[in-house]
């Protein structure tokens, strides 16, 4: 059944809905994500400030990535390339680019219907402006459907891809070091459990550390294999765009098998239009809802044109077989990998899975407890529950060989990308009015600044909204 729903899905309705739906936010937006391509980096200056009310905008890119660059970066490209050849890494990157303006609208709507807790701390993501941007549009359906995406994603990230990244890192570190997939399950579990027990300030501090250190170790490694194989580089970029349009056959199973697995494994990497990163996107501190669209942006461009370019590269230069479909995802990596720089290779794929892993499961594990605070607020006696449920679907996933729940979590994505998408074209005229509001102040050269009173006609939480004496001084500025 599960297999039906994923064909039916990821064959006929993602494929026709995903990319266009992009396409079309990016030519409304006039290419929204490259004119403030140049912008986003300058989210690293936030690096070195720390807000002691909420995380900041760098923090809160810091988990959206550690969510977003996980074992899909490195088993999930493996298998996109087995099954679809190396004309999926060609599809996977279009679906970066386009999922770059997708990010910048959901994650924008995010922080404007974001509400405050009791405690202090935001809470927002699709659930939130579903209920609370579509009530007019939708009347009582607006709170079901909010509930629908809720329960999809306590079930997909609190469940599913858990056991799926546990079962990925606990096989990976097995086979590099010899030690029991248990005991790898075990010590994932106890790290995860110091800093989940901690709330979401925690994680974003953690993440904020460990996602700098795995990316550029990463990425510094690919570029020293570049160096060495620079002469081959435009071969390899030639086989991706001719086996994209199905121009080499012999690879894979032509343009259909690399069209689908190219915008499958796209979608489980950067996550764009899935729904989830809007979920951190507004937990952060931001003067404008567009500073955080531009952030969240620039994530998508790090996992998929950066880091599942990498692990691609290593594999497409390698010269090994990547055409059969019985080798795990991780041991394909690991072999490319040995192939360039030796047998410390599994070694080190099996570390730089384990960080990827670890921040993934903390990224899972927030997203789950957002999506049980849309139904009981701030629970301690809930949410401590759902910690340990968290620490138990972590031992499962090292302990028993579940790899059937990538057809799971599949059809989960699938189903939350349908009704988050759904969710942004109704809303999408709000997202254009964020991103213009945001752009006319950037021409005036004022640092862009939310006024709530801009949007009275809107069901936002205005409590959300107190900023800083900085921005409250270019509010009254503006409004001057």
């Amino acid at each position: 059944m599960i297999a039906s729903l994923n064909a039916l899905l990821w064959g006929k309705v993602l494929i026709f809905v995903l990319i266009p739906v992009g396409l079309w936010f990016t030519l409304r937006s006039r290419f929204v994500q490259f004119r403030h391509f140049a912008e986003m980096f300058g989210i690293f200056r936030e690096a070195f400030k720390h807000k002691a009310d909420h995380p900041s905008s760098f923090q809160a890119l810091a988990l959206s990535v550690a969510g977003r660059v996980g074992a899909g970066n490195i088993a999930g490209v493996a298998v996109a390339i087995t099954l679809g050849g190396p004309g999926a890494v060609f599809w996977m990157w279009l679906v970066g680019i386009v999922g770059m303006a997708t990010s910048f609208f959901e994650c924008s709507l995010a922080q404007l219907f974001k509400r405050q807790e009791p405690s202090g701390d935001f809470r927002g993501g699709p659930a939130f402006y579903i209920q609370h941007g579509l009530k007019k549009r939708l009347g009582p359906l607006a709170p079901v459907l909010a509930g629908l995406y809720s329960i999809l994603l306590l079930v997909a990230f609190g469940f599913a891809f858990n056991v799926l990244q546990s079962y990925a890192v606990s096989t990976s570190v097995s086979g590099a070091f010899g030690f029991d997939p248990r005991i790898v399950g075990v010590v994932l579990a106890a790290f995860v459990g110091l800093v989940i027990f901690g709330g979401v300030r925690r994680i974003t501090r953690v993440v904020e550390i460990v996602v700098p250190v795995m990316a550029l170790s990463y990425i510094g490694l690919v570029l020293f294999i570049l160096a060495t194989r620079i002469t081959d580089v435009p071969d390899a970029l030639g086989l991706i765009v001719e086996s994209a349009f199905g121009l080499n056959e012999a690879v894979a199973g032509g343009i259909g098998a690399a069209l689908t697995q190219g915008i499958r494994r796209g979608l489980f990497s950067n996550e764009a239009g899935l729904g989830s990163a809007p979920n951190v996107a507004a937990v952060a501190y931001v003067a404008h809802p567009g500073q955080q669209g531009v952030v969240q942006a620039f994530s998508v461009f790090i996992d998929t044109l950066i880091i599942c370019t990498c692990t691609a590269s290593i594999i497409l230069l390698s010269g090994v077989d990547f055409t059969d479909s019985n080798v795990d995802g991780v041991i394909l990596t690991q072999t490319a990998l040995a192939a360039h720089v030796g047998g410390w290779a599994d070694e080190f794929v099996a570390t730089a899975l384990m960080l990827f892993v670890f921040s993934s499961i903390m990224y899972n594990y927030f997203l789950g407890e957002n999506a049980l605070d849309f139904f009981i607020h701030e629970n301690k006696i809930v949410f401590t529950a759902f910690r340990i449920a968290t620490l138990g679907f972590v031992l499962i996933g090292s302990n028993l060989d579940l790899s059937a729940a990538f057809g799971f979590a599949d059809a989960a994505m699938g189903l939350l990308a349908l009704v988050n998408l759904f969710a942004l074209v109704l809303l999408f005229p709000i997202g254009l009015r964020i991103m213009r509001d945001f752009d006319a102040q950037r021409k005036k050269g004022i640092k862009p600044v939310f006024d709530p009173a801009d949007y009275a006609d809107l069901d936002i939480d205005a409590a959300a909204w107190k900023l800083e004496p900085d921005d409250e001084a270019r509010l009254a500025q503006k409004r001057a």
